[in-house]
């Protein structure tokens, strides 16, 4: 196989593949870390490295060269790890990446056997699409792959060895497997996805790093104004595996409410800013909620019907708490545009809800009392369109697709990406 690009990711990417058997030349622009790698020098330190350069390459499973046509003539795999750098307003810069896969589809004319050309850069989504797969000018021999690295710094070499994620994504089955062979010897199973996904999921993985740095900074902060340990705080939020450590919360859906959340996240923030902290992160949560919230909002409003129906009226699924729930600013909306609407929550008896529940409800929506319908089956034939607000059993949610009724599911973050019209 060919590795593109001797820097960073490339370098330890193609001394850990040849470290597990395979053989491995490395390509690069630069003769500086040509030479180096050539001469079993490492081209810069990362713990492990070095071992790995020297080890590879005395035993002939590691070699270098300045020429990518000549790399390319026996290779079956070539890893693009070049460089995209952030330009000055933020977009990636995507230079190198067009130049190599240029280069690529050049070579490809004469080519007799398969090669699976495999995205190992950082690259945003759609990517592969625009850029490298029309470079490979229809060629029938060529499959293009995204495999993003996920290697850290200072522990790059184990990070490879003993991955904790391996993401390869692309529309051949075939050259699928070919690349996720390429790690069949180290401990983990490769999760393949669609072409867009794997180059998202990365993205993914790292702005949650970064905001997981963020929130502990922030509370850290907060904590040592108030006194209170920051590590002792945060290391018993850690050790709730259940939820805060773990994948709750972590499904794409509609917004967040109830008496809690809400709630909290407005007195944190009032408490620092009456202490001069500023905490962005915290502050814009519940500007982020709105924003998702809006979303939704826009694309019930875009629905070509009068007649709507809406199934859940609680801030969540199995509960009867209606306070802050972002359904019923849904339906004032609703109703702000002059639709009809019928709601159906199986458990919402609004005779059976009191104290700061009802009152809430009552307060926004004086009549909603005249909008509850008396059975799913009843909202579903009165309805042209229904709205899913909170995930039904498996028992609703089978009635209302054996119903036929069109719906939008606004749980789902990608039914409301298509709303377009504004909200005022």
């Amino acid at each position: 196989m060919a590795v593109l690009g001797l820097g960073y990711v490339g370098c330890v990417s193609a001394a850990c593949l040849a470290r597990l058997g395979h053989r491995v030349i490395g390509v690069d622009r630069d003769p500086q870390k040509v030479e180096s790698v050539r001469h079993s020098r490492a081209p810069f330190y990362e713990p492990g490295l070095q071992e790995l350069v020297e080890a590879t390459v005395s035993e002939g499973r590691l070699t270098t060269t300045v020429d990518l046509p000549a790399a390319l003539q026996e290779a079956d795999v070539a890893l693009l790890c070049v460089g995209t750098p952030s330009e000055t307003n933020g977009n990636l810069g995507l230079a190198q990446l067009q130049r190599v896969s240029l280069e690529i589809g050049q070579t490809l004319g004469g080519r007799k056997k398969p090669l699976v050309v495999v995205v190992r850069s950082t690259v945003f989504p759609g990517t592969c699409e625009e850029i490298v797969i029309p470079a490979m000018q229809g060629s029938a021999l060529a499959a293009v792959v995204s495999n993003p690295e996920f290697l850290r710094e200072g522990s790059a070499v184990k990070d490879f060895m003993e991955p904790s994620l391996l993401v390869v994504g692309g529309t051949s089955a075939e050259a699928v497997d070919v690349v996720a062979g390429l790690y069949a010897d180290l401990p983990v199973e490769a999760c393949r996805v669609t072409l867009r996904t794997a180059e998202m999921i990365k993205y993914a993985c790292n702005c949650f790093h970064a905001v997981k740095i963020s929130f502990a900074n922030e509370i850290g902060t907060l904590c040592r104004q108030l006194e209170v340990p920051p590590d002792e705080v945060m290391a018993t939020l850690c050790s709730d595996v259940k939820l805060n450590i773990s994948p709750a919360y972590l499904k794409p859906g509609f917004a967040f409410g109830g008496s809690c959340l809400p709630k909290d996240l407005r007195a944190l923030n009032y408490r620092a800013s009456r202490m001069d902290l500023k905490l962005p992160l915290l502050e814009s949560v519940l500007r982020s909620n709105e924003d998702h919230l809006r979303r939704a909002i826009q694309a019930a409003i875009a629905l070509p019907v009068q007649r709507i129906g809406v199934f859940g009226l609680a801030f969540k699924e199995n509960t009867d708490d209606l306070r802050e729930s972002p359904v019923v600013t849904l339906i004032e909306f609703l109703l702000g545009k002059g639709r009809e609407l019928c709601i159906f929550d199986p458990h919402i008896r609004l005779e059976e809800i009191y104290g700061t529940n009802r009152q809430f409800v009552l307060n926004a929506i004086p009549h909603i009392g005249k909008l509850l319908g008396e059975s799913l089956e009843a909202t579903l034939s009165w309805c042209e369109h229904l709205i899913i607000a909170q995930r039904p059993s498996e028992s609703f949610a089978r009635r209302i697709t054996e119903s036929g009724v069109a719906t939008l599911d606004v749980t789902s973050l990608s039914a409301v990406a298509s709303g377009t019209q504004e909200v005022s």
